[in-house]
């Protein structure tokens, strides 16, 4: 089995019929960098591949499912950082939109193979699935949470439009999706639950244990009939519009970043970091919470 920086992968369940996906970088809250996703690539078409692997389960190490893209340069060398790497800004150091959207479009990609391949897959979140981690969540077939994790897409504020649109119009109904896309807050596993977002939230001591059984009592037929149902019952949903619907959520993402309050986020990252430029994004939301307190 290959070895990645960025992930640890294992099997579980009866006879090891489960795959298991484990994004490794818990220091950084398995923020997305690009290796990771290449990595993440590579490791569903490997367990793809294998016949013996049913079910495949992806989670976090650490503290949280994934915090979102990482917004730190990507780390590749060589060729491999021209291949990934989109040239978005000219040379003057204008930002080109069309730059944006390639690379963009890339990783949207990435997460649309995820959701087609021949694989029936579960996200199991802890702690946060937030932004670029709450989409990368919802392309799995199933998802299970702790009752206190954490699921949304804070990165609507300001830093553009999900990239993938994280299908919401398609799992929960249009008020609440509008509100969490208007908001960009996050709700709980029980939250996530109740609205239809999510399969199950567990008691996060009972998460690790209810996921594998979870995994395993689909496991029991093979991989190749659980591949036709997968592709049987997906085929609604392409009918439905999801490929355009996610590709064009992609494009509007990159069209994002040129907006008024996102050129303000830009100039607060740029001048004053990171942790002062999310106190000045999320502070005011933090604020006017009551009127839906109990």
């Amino acid at each position: 089995m290959a070895d990645y920086e960025n992930l640890i992968i294992d099997r579980v369940g009866t006879d090891d019929r489960v795959g298991r996906v484990t994004l490794n970088r818990p220091e950084k809250l398995n923020a997305l960098s690009q290796e990771l996703l290449y990595e993440l690539n590579d490791a569903l078409h490997m367990l793809e591949a294998d016949d013996d692997c049913r079910v495949i389960i992806v989670r976090g190490a650490g503290r949280a499912f994934s915090a979102g893209y990482d917004l730190t340069p990507p780390q590749g060398k060589g060729a491999d950082a021209v291949v990934r790497r989109h040239r978005a800004v000219d040379e003057k150091g204008r930002r080109l939109l069309m730059g944006i959207r390639t690379g963009m479009q890339q990783i949207t990609s990435i997460h649309m193979y995820f959701w087609n391949m021949a694989k029936i897959t579960i996200a199991q979140v802890s702690g946060y699935a937030v932004a670029g981690g709450c989409e990368l969540a919802m392309m799995a077939d199933l998802v299970v949470a702790a009752e206190d994790a954490q699921l949304g897409h804070p990165g609507l504020r300001g830093l553009g439009t999900s990239r993938t649109g994280v299908i919401w119009p398609l799992v929960i109904g249009m008020r609440k999706a509008k509100e969490l896309y208007y908001t960009g807050e996050n709700v709980t596993g029980n939250e996530a639950e109740e609205m239809g977002m999510i399969n199950y939230a567990w008691p996060k001591e009972e998460l690790e244990d209810r996921t594998i059984a979870f995994a395993d009592r689909i496991a029991t037929m093979t991989a190749d009939h659980l591949a036709i149902l997968k592709l049987n019952i997906n085929r609604f949903y392409e009918n439905m519009g999801i490929y355009s619907s996610v590709h064009s959520s992609t494009d509007l993402d990159a069209a994002g970043q040129f907006t008024g309050f996102s050129y303000d986020w830009q100039e607060k990252m740029r001048d004053e970091g990171l942790k002062e430029a999310l106190t000045w994004r999320d502070g005011p939301y933090r604020e006017t919470d009551w009127y839906k307190r109990k």
